[in-house]
């Protein structure tokens, strides 16, 4: 190893030990910053209806499931802007919600002919058989 690389290493290591001795240090007054939060019932709220968009597609209801991930946007996005957000998880926050809204994609069930709404294969067959 060269004499230089090893300046370097020794000079990155210093920088990375007084960074960390000054951000533990940061002066007797200084506390840190705890991470932001949601408020409780923000949160209990969004997460209601996450599980409700869980429980829908559990079921097999992807359309009601894409209708609630839609509330569900529309109430992330109400809580952001009313301020109930911390700046630093309205990103996070959207992002999930966004993704899960994207994902849900509404398949209606197909179709089946019911015999009983006279659209069947034998509607009237007795009838055109009555003149005989």
């Amino acid at each position: 190893m060269s004499w230089s690389t090893q300046m370097r290493r020794l000079e990155l290591g210093a920088a990375c030990a007084a960074v960390v001795f000054l951000s533990a240090c940061g002066g007797g007054r200084a506390h840190a910053v705890p991470p932001p939060t949601l408020p409780r019932p923000v949160a209990q709220a969004l997460a209601a209806r996450t599980d409700a968009v869980s429980t829908a597609l559990a079921a097999g209801d992807s359309c009601g499931a894409a209708a609630l991930a839609r509330r569900l946007q529309k109430d992330m996005i109400a809580a952001i802007n009313s301020g109930r957000v911390a700046t630093a998880l309205q990103e996070p926050l959207s992002g999930a919600v966004n993704d899960l809204a994207g994902r849900v994609v509404c398949v209606p069930p197909p179709i089946t002919p019911n015999k009983e709404d006279g659209h069947g294969k034998y509607k009237g067959h007795d009838k055109h058989n009555e003149g005989d």
